[in-house]
């Protein structure tokens, strides 16, 4: 299956040499491009590309603007900057954007990039981590208020806790369940030497780890037990986690 893309750029010439660059590369489908913030967000909820390609200064909402939205939506899509302002450098990389290509660059740096996003569903690198944290709080519950009513969650069958399209997703060994409670407060109910803040979207059960590999160039994805869904890590979050674990 090929890896939906969506191009936003003012610059209808550039949007059209992206496109040509994924094609050459191949796996790779351009799912709609626009000249505008706006539109992209339109766009993207519509067709929920994995990759997005960004200009920064555009008309109305800028790509650094934008892509907050995006990431909020989403926080596992991939952002890549293009861009011929080297001064947002930082600002993009606080979002853990996977790459930031001033122009003019070269197709090869491109084709780069392309190659190393198709290499994620396979990663030469894989972090086995053999520790486990065991960890038994008797009935320690959260109770969580949704529009179901009240729901209670044993914490210690707590996989993942990921924010998802402005609300708060919980997921347990055998359920999940949705609330508009803050991830920061979930946290302030959790046990810290058990549960983990991985990322600004992510808290995971330090017991339920089992892999870790590069996603980007300061990001991790966390693979969990139990689940077919992961997490992102950044990587101050990374070296943290090393030493949780470090014999």
């Amino acid at each position: 299956m090929n890896i939906k893309v969506l191009i936003v750029d003012d610059e209808k010439g550039m949007r059209t040499v992206i496109s040509k660059v994924l094609e050459k590369s191949g796996g790779f489908e351009v799912v709609g491009d626009t000249d505008n913030g706006e539109e992209a967000i339109s766009v993207f909820k519509k067709h929920h590309p994995e990759v997005v390609f960004f200009d920064i200064e555009m008309p109305g909402c800028n790509g650094i603007d934008c892509a907050k939205l995006l990431t909020d939506i989403d926080p596992k899509t991939i952002i890549i900057f293009a861009t011929a302002h080297q001064e947002y450098m930082s600002d993009a990389f606080q979002l853990y954007a996977f790459d930031y290509l001033v122009k003019p660059f070269k197709i090869e740096r491109i084709m780069q990039t392309l190659d190393r996003i198709k290499r994620i569903n396979r990663p030469s690198f894989e972090d086995n981590i053999d520790k486990i944290i065991k960890h038994e709080k008797g009935l320690d519950r959260l109770m969580i208020k949704n529009k179901e009513g009240i729901s209670f969650v044993d914490t210690k069958e707590i996989i993942l806790v990921q924010r998802e399209e402005s609300t708060t997703v919980i997921y347990t060994k055998t359920d999940s369940f949705v609330t508009s409670i803050s991830l920061s407060d979930i946290e302030e109910k959790l046990d810290k030497s058990q549960f983990f803040r991985s990322h600004k979207s992510y808290i995971i059960n330090l017991s339920s780890i089992t892999k870790i590999y590069p996603y980007g160039r300061w990001t991790y994805v966390v693979k969990l037990k139990d689940t077919e869904k992961d997490a992102l890590l950044t990587h101050e979050k990374y070296e943290e986690i090393k030493k949780i674990f470090s014999l």
